[in-house]
């Protein structure tokens, strides 16, 4: 039975098979005996995501005095939950995404504590995850930003049975050339679909990281859906 340190980009931790492309922690969040977790979801500010594999070191997950194995589809997954890259095991990604970071906000130098106190007000509303409204249409948004939105299904349309949309439950969208593609923890899919009522998920100052240059590393099932040129 998989653990629970599965995260969705709403941020929540839940028990998923799919390991996903990335690791990453908010600090020690789990109980070492019963390798479950505690009730809280932080014990740090710096929540990093981080490579699976570094320097050959292996690490027993949910271990005693040790910080908790969580995993991510991939880095868009991570970047909407609250997390940034690991200025350690992922350095020139950590310095790329500062200095995207940076520009995109107007600052001159941010440490890793200045960005991690900004994205820690940016992605929480006490408990709950912190939901943004889009600053843009979808179409201009940038590759990598996540939002959450229930979908206007397009139903076919026939001279005797004109379209009456159904709407669907809330779920998470991957934006890549404009195009809303629906999240799992397998990947990503096309839909034909809407997003209705939209919401940012990425957090304000990370989608402006995107927008000023920075490329997060993305589940290749995205490349399945983009638009091929004629």
């Amino acid at each position: 039975m998989p653990l629970q340190n599965r995260v969705m980009p709403t941020g929540e931790i839940v028990a998923a098979p799919p390991r996903g492309l990335f690791t990453g922690n908010r600090g020690i969040i789990h109980d070492p005996a019963t390798r479950t977790l505690l009730t809280r979801r932080w014990s740090s500010k710096a929540w990093i995501t981080c490579v699976c594999e570094f320097r050959g070191r292996r690490r027993a997950v949910m271990a005693r005095q040790s910080w908790t194995e969580l995993f991510f589809l991939d880095e868009a997954t991570a970047l909407a939950a609250g997390h940034r890259p690991c200025f350690l095991c992922r350095c020139d990604d950590a310095e790329k995404f500062r200095d995207a970071w940076q520009r995109g906000n107007g600052l001159a130098r941010a440490s890793a504590k200045d960005i991690d106190a900004v994205l820690h007000a940016e992605r929480l509303a006490g408990r709950a995850k912190r939901l943004h409204p889009l600053p843009s249409a979808i179409e201009q948004l940038p590759d990598g930003a996540m939002l959450q939105a229930g979908v206007i299904l397009r139903a076919a349309v026939t001279p005797k049975q004109p379209a009456a949309p159904a709407i669907a439950g809330a779920a998470c969208y991957l934006i890549v050339n404009g195009r809303a593609l629906l999240w799992s923890f397998d990947g990503y899919r096309g839909v034909d679909a809407a997003p209705l009522d939209a919401q940012l998920l990425t957090p304000p100052s990370t989608l402006r990281a995107l927008a000023a240059g920075y490329r997060p590393r993305l589940h290749l099932s995205p490349l399945q859906h983009a638009p091929t040129s004629s």
